[in-house]
């Protein structure tokens, strides 16, 4: 390896990810939630589900958006802060609210607790149960992540294992399939980080002169597209955006360079035809994109195995964790400190 990894405790959080994941399925086989959540909504008391968060957090809800859009349920994926700002008719006694925050602290997610009464059950996902959002929630579900010291990882991958799981339990009960697939997430998790380094290393030289990074997606990826974005700019202060694979279409395209790196997650069967497409497309006019998943004709750091859609999501994002490390190597900085931003958003 030419450029050395700064080792500090983001990498440390990094690694131990595997590690997490095992213990919020542990907690989750002996969690239940109040049965009478899922039957309002099947029997029309709750007439809809607000999802809010904020940065990782509200991308990490977007997979349980879908999967209750595609149930049927008339769901609202909405950042807290324009919640805040208005959206009145979704103030109601006919609303499950539904609310994820590391911190359980942000200043949006404060503010909307002040406003927790007004909704029929208030659902919180955080890190903190004696945080603002833990004391507000009428259900509270923790992610068991531990202290994270910067950049979210962690939390990350514990917020959509739960999430995973609250939505087998509101919408069709099957608990143990939905444990089964986080189950079998964190043992690809476990064996993918297992050779962080050589990861690491192989990516050195692709990103060699990049100084723009695009991650895109369609489905449940762009929850990893959305995040995926976020983190390699806290990480790395490097140039970088998570939009879907059709936006980028739309605009983007014309950035594409040999200076400008576009990932690409494959999606299911019947995207991935289109991804591939994107990727020769931008190929074709001199670009450079990479196909992340399991039929990628990359090797190492972006082949992923193939696991059900709904988790797919908490493998998608380590390459992109491993890319922080590489381009932070590059420049010679350690990846995931802070220097302006703090781990606790306190203004809004």
């Amino acid at each position: 390896m030419s450029s050395p990894i700064i080792e500090g405790s983001y990498l440390a959080d990094l690694l131990a990810q595997p590690d997490i994941l095992r213990g919020i399925i542990s907690k989750l086989q002996s969690t239940r939630i109040d049965t009478r959540l899922g039957e309002g909504l099947r029997d029309g008391r709750f007439r809809r589900v607000v999802l809010t968060g904020m940065g990782s957090s509200l991308h990490a809800l977007y997979p349980l958006h879908l999967a209750l859009s595609n149930a049927g349920i008339n769901s609202h994926w909405i950042e807290t802060a324009e919640l805040l700002l208005g959206f009145e008719p979704l103030y109601s006694p006919e609303t499950l609210l539904i609310g994820a925050s590391q911190s359980g602290e942000s200043a949006e997610m404060v503010t909307l607790a002040k406003r927790a009464g007004e909704f029929g059950h208030f659902i919180g996902i955080t890190n903190n149960g004696q945080s603002t959002l833990g004391d507000a929630a009428g259900t509270t579900l923790l992610l068991e992540a531990g202290v994270e010291a910067t950049v979210s990882c962690k939390t990350y991958l514990s917020t959509l294992a739960v999430l995973h799981w609250l939505g087998a339990s509101l919408m069709n009960g099957k608990i143990d399939k939905a444990l089964a697939e986080i189950t079998e997430a964190e043992t690809a998790v476990r064996d993918y980080l297992t050779g962080w380094r050589d990861h690491v290393s192989e990516l050195l030289p692709q990103v060699d002169g990049v100084t723009s990074v695009f991650v895109t997606g369609r489905g449940n990826s762009l929850a990893t597209a959305g995040t995926g974005g976020l983190i390699l700019k806290e990480a790395t202060r490097q140039h970088a955006e998570g939009m879907s694979a059709a936006a980028f279409r739309h605009g983007p395209l014309e950035m594409a360079g040999k200076h400008v790196l576009v990932l690409i997650f494959e999606g299911d069967e019947s995207t991935f035809p289109l991804h591939r497409r994107l990727a020769e497309d931008i190929a074709s006019g001199g670009g450079r994109a990479i196909l992340i998943g399991p039929n990628t004709p990359q090797s190492g750091a972006f082949l992923l195995p193939a696991l059900a859609n709904a988790v797919m999501p908490l493998l998608e994002i380590l390459p992109i964790q491993m890319l922080s490390l590489a381009l932070a190597a590059r420049d010679r900085f350690e990846a995931g400190r802070f220097e302006r931003a703090s781990k606790i958003t306190s203004i809004a």
